[in-house]
């Protein structure tokens, strides 16, 4: 039987607090808030307790980060997308972003297994004055476990609509995407980390934005695989390919440590639950 999962959560400035209000239905949910840093940014966990899609399963994730809020929301492990017998599992985001709102979209890793159907989008809703950073981690197969990504497909979308828009289809037959100098080169997990703004960044400023990843990236193991670009003024994305997830991961944290001090003048202040 399939299940549909929904979550709308809700980030609003009350009294100089980020407060956090959500419902849901179905097998989705965020843990208490938390304020590790200063009350004006509230650190949230998004659960999904059976821990996997399977085929016909769908999560609608919906948020919406208020005036002058700041919010951050991270999971305690990865997404997975099983084996289908048929029919596609989705999961699809949407966050939307007032005036002078800030949002930090981090989740763990998404683990295409072997014959899955998945799709997994990601929109953004973002107002002038808005600012954004997050990431998308997808692996396919399960190299450690010596289970490759032999058959099945997953369709990936990320749009900010009409400035940035990236869709993908990644199929476990298609070669030349998958092995080809031109596509992901043999590797299997690719990393996609975007700083989104609500209007167009003056110049000097998306240059500080893109110097901050580079400097990142050049120190990096990753660095013959990864890269930052500004498709547009008001994007800037880094990409990087890997083996496994976990240096991809750790490349993205470090410069989303970077676009912290860089973008907002904020400490990198992790999610208590990356450390455990």
């Amino acid at each position: 039987m399939a299940w549909h999962a929904s979550l709308a959560l809700d980030y609003r400035l009350e009294a100089g607090r980020s407060v956090a209000r959500h419902r849901h239905q179905g097998p989705l949910r965020v843990l208490q808030s938390l304020y590790p840093e200063h009350e004006g940014i509230c650190h949230n966990v998004l659960v999904h307790p059976p821990g996997g899609l399977v085929g016909g399963d769908v999560l609608d994730i919906g948020i919406d980060v208020g005036e002058g809020a700041h919010g951050l929301v991270t999971t305690p492990g990865a997404a997975r997308f099983y084996r289908s017998a048929g029919e596609t599992a989705a999961q699809r985001t949407e966050l939307k972003l007032a005036p002078g709102a800030r949002f930090e979209w981090l989740p763990a890793e998404t683990l295409c297994y072997d014959e899955c159907l998945a799709e997994n989008r990601l929109r953004l809703q973002l107002a002038p004055g808005a600012e954004l950073i997050g990431w998308d981690i997808t692996a396919l197969g399960l190299p450690h476990a010596g289970k490759p990504f032999a058959r099945g497909q997953l369709h990936q979308h990320l749009e900010l609509p009409g400035v940035w828009l990236e869709r993908a289809r990644m199929a476990a037959d298609d070669a030349l995407l998958l092995d080809s100098p031109l596509g992901m080169a043999g590797q299997r997990c690719i990393a996609t980390l975007f700083f989104a703004c609500g209007d167009k960044l003056a110049r000097a400023r998306r240059e500080q934005v893109l110097d901050a990843a580079r400097a990142v990236i050049d120190g990096h193991a990753l660095r013959a695989t990864a890269g930052a670009t500004s498709p547009n003024a008001q994007v800037v994305v880094v990409r990087a390919l890997a083996p496994v997830v976990e240096p991809a991961m750790g490349l993205m944290k470090q410069i989303w440590a970077a676009w912290r001090g860089a973008c907002w003048q904020l400490p990198a202040t992790p999610p208590r639950i990356w450390a455990m």
